[in-house]
């Protein structure tokens, strides 16, 4: 899948054309949920997942967000990430964009994220607070 915007940035789905080495920088120096995260995760996380890289008109990758998904029931946006020179762009709000428009044939029950301070970004794009969050729970590391 790949959607352009009028100013030349696109987003695709394409994992070969990630750069990993950028985006386990950006994760690991400058994501406070993933500092530290190895670059074998960050490779296994890839792996694993639908992944959306976000490029500009030059073809230099400017943001990057995953999707851990079944294609059938669940999904889960996590690990959105527009670089520091590209924000303010409403770049972030787009990419969210184009994961829900990506998901939207799939008709899945839920799709769920976690945001400390984005809220509004994806709630542009159709994020609501859960409505009852007293039945959510989430499992302790083992370790």
């Amino acid at each position: 899948m790949i959607t352009r915007r009028e100013d030349g940035y696109e987003v695709a789905t394409d994992p070969d054309r990630l750069d990993i080495d950028l985006v386990h920088h950006w994760l690991s120096t400058d994501a406070f949920w993933a500092l530290g995260r190895s670059r074998e995760t960050v490779e296994q996380s890839i792996r694993g997942s639908l992944n959306f890289g976000l490029y500009d008109a030059g073809g230099a990758q400017v943001a990057y967000a995953r999707v851990v998904t079944d294609l059938a029931t669940f999904a889960w946006l996590c690990d959105v990430y527009v670089a520091p020179t590209h924000r303010g762009n409403g770049l972030g709000t787009w990419l969210a964009a184009a994961v829900r428009d990506h998901l939207a044939p799939y008709q899945l029950k839920r799709t769920l994220l976690a945001t400390l301070d984005a809220h509004e970004v994806y709630a542009k794009v159709g994020f609501v607070t859960v409505p009852d969050p007293e039945h959510l729970m989430i499992m302790k590391p083992a370790h």
